[in-house]
This record gives C-alpha cells, sequence and structure tokens, in this order.
C-alpha cells in the first residue's frame, strides 16, 4: 500500500481504486479519514468515474447503443498503476481495456496525483483521451472525514462553513436520481449545524455557490480542517449517517428524472476532443486542533 509522509502527517492510498484510506495526524494520532466501517459505509474516499451518481435504470445510450454502469462508475474498484512515488507525492494511472469498453466505450486515461505539502493533502485528476472522436465523462470524489473526532464530542457539536454568504436550494433526491423539486437552503448564510436528520433524504446537493472552500468546525475548539474546490460546478454533502462527514467536489451530477438517457446529453458531462486535457484538484488543510 503505498504511503505520504512528512512531519505533521501520514496519508495511505491503496492501488486498488486509488482511494485514500487513511490522514494520521502523527503527534496527536487523529486520524481524520473515516475508517471504512462496511457496516455503516464501507468505502474512505472513492473516485467517481467516469459517472457520478445514479444513470436512470443504470444505463444510458452512445451512438446507438446500450451499455450499463453502476452508481459513481467503475474507477473506484479497479487496480491503478503507480506511475511514480515518492514522500510527499504518489501518482497513479488507470487507462481504458477490454473490460472497460465494454460498458463506456471510449479510449481514455485517467491519472490521479495525491501530494503532501505540510498539514495540506492535494489531490489532482487528470483525464487524458487516447482516441480520435469526442471523449465524454463525468468525474468527482467522495471523501468521507471522521466526525466527530473525539469521544468527548458528540455529531451535532459540528458545523460546515462555507467560505462566502450563501443563497442556495437542495435538489431534491429521488431513489438517487435528481428530481425538478428544489427547496430553498441558505438565504446569504454560511453554516450548516451537522445532524442526522440533516441527510434523512439523501445527500445535500448544491449548484451556484460562491464560495471555493468549505470547513468542519467545532461549536467550542474552533477549525478542523479547510476543504478547498475552487472550480467544481457541484457539491454534495452527505452522511449514511455514521460517525463522518463527507465532502463531495463534482464535475457531473446524476440523472435528472426526465433525462433521454443520452450520456452525450447528461447534465454536467464534460467532454475531450484529441490533444485535450481536463485537470482539476480538490484540497484538504489540517488545522492543529486539541480536542
Amino acid at each position: 500500500m503505498p504511503f505520504l509522509s512528512n512531519d505533521e502527517l501520514s496519508v495511505s492510498i491503496k492501488t486498488h481504486g486509488a482511494e485514500l484510506t487513511s490522514i494520521l495526524d502523527k503527534k496527536s494520532k487523529i486520524e481524520y479519514l473515516w475508517k471504512g466501517d462496511a457496516s455503516i459505509w464501507g468505502r474512505h474516499s472513492p473516485v467517481l468515474f467516469p459517472i457520478v451518481g445514479r444513470l436512470k435504470n443504470d444505463s444510458y445510450s452512445s451512438n446507438g447503443k446500450i451499455y450499463t454502469l453502476p452508481q459513481h462508475g467503475f474507477a473506484r474498484d479497479m487496480e491503478f498503476t503507480v506511475l511514480e512515488s515518492s514522500s510527499d507525492k504518489i501518482v497513479l494511472s488507470l487507462v481504458y481495456n477490454e473490460e472497460t469498453l465494454k460498458k463506456y466505450p471510449y479510449k481514455f486515461e485517467l491519472q490521479i496525483y495525491y501530494i503532501l505539502s505540510g498539514r495540506k493533502l492535494s489531490t489532482k485528476y487528470k483525464v487524458i483521451t487516447h482516441q480520435d472522436e469526442k471523449l465524454h465523462f463525468s468525474i468527482g470524489s467522495h471523501p468521507g472525514f471522521t466526525c466527530p473526532l473525539s469521544k468527548n464530542s458528540n455529531y451535532e457539536d459540528y458545523y460546515l462553513e462555507f467560505s462566502k454568504p450563501e443563497t442556495l436550494s437542495l435538489h431534491v433526491l429521488k431513489d438517487g436520481l435528481i428530481s425538478n423539486e428544489t427547496i430553498p437552503y441558505l438565504n446569504e448564510e454560511t453554516t450548516i449545524p451537522l445532524s442526522y436528520e440533516l441527510f434523512k433524504n439523501d445527500a445535500l446537493v448544491f449548484k451556484n455557490y460562491k464560495s471555493d472552500s468549505i470547513s468542519l468546525k467545532h461549536k467550542t475548539k474552533g477549525e478542523i480542517f479547510k476543504f478547498h474546490f475552487a472550480g467544481y460546478p457541484f457539491l454534495g454533502i452527505w452522511s449514511k449517517p455514521g460517525p463522518f462527514i463527507c465532502i463531495e467536489p463534482w464535475y457531473g451530477i446524476a440523472d435528472f428524472i426526465d433525462h433521454n438517457g443520452i450520456f452525450e446529453e447528461k447534465t454536467g458531462m464534460r467532454s475531450l476532443k484529441k490533444g485535450e486535457l481536463f485537470e482539476c484538484e480538490w484540497g484538504v488543510e489540517l488545522m492543529n486542533v486539541e480536542l
């Protein structure tokens, strides 16, 4: 299992799914990443590619052919190759093969960079096309963070705070798909108090926000971490419920309930021409907090 390490943090990554499995503070021994308890939610930080969320009927059409894909695609369940590895940087790669072409008829390469600098871990995605025709895809991340971080606090002791005041609406999910119903949620506000009741109808899904970061804070201890997601058009926030909180930046979104099933016309879809490269990045900056 590859890992990154410096004086502050130790970070573990699996080659299976190129998934983060641990972000450990060396001094405090606090584990910031969700442990992946299978009885609640068995993943830590899955990569979402080549779709984000669910497809209507778990299928889509492309060039007149019908294909099926599970929720969030297949990258999270495939083995990546390590291209580069050092104490502060690792690069992993997934390249199309006969198996992927049966369910996703595009010749792609997905590279994932994990870079550790001080108390900040950055994650960069690169999508490269290996075909003459346009490549269509969505991509996103689904990291789960431990919350509460100590036995001395409860889930309700924490809240999320956007970097800018937001006036937002929630997209209502129905069976994992996006309905045409929205609910007003924030009105020039920054904070979302955490509670398990918050996720009774699945994830909170936002777009058209102004913020480029969101922080997890404790009511009395202050800021736990700052999560940077500049450029992402969609943001999901979710818990099972369980002792964790997922902050999910997305280039893409689940199908709307009335979607026509054509892959290229899916909301949030990205495309690459021959010779083009897609890049995006998110990062988490951990604060020194005594809990």
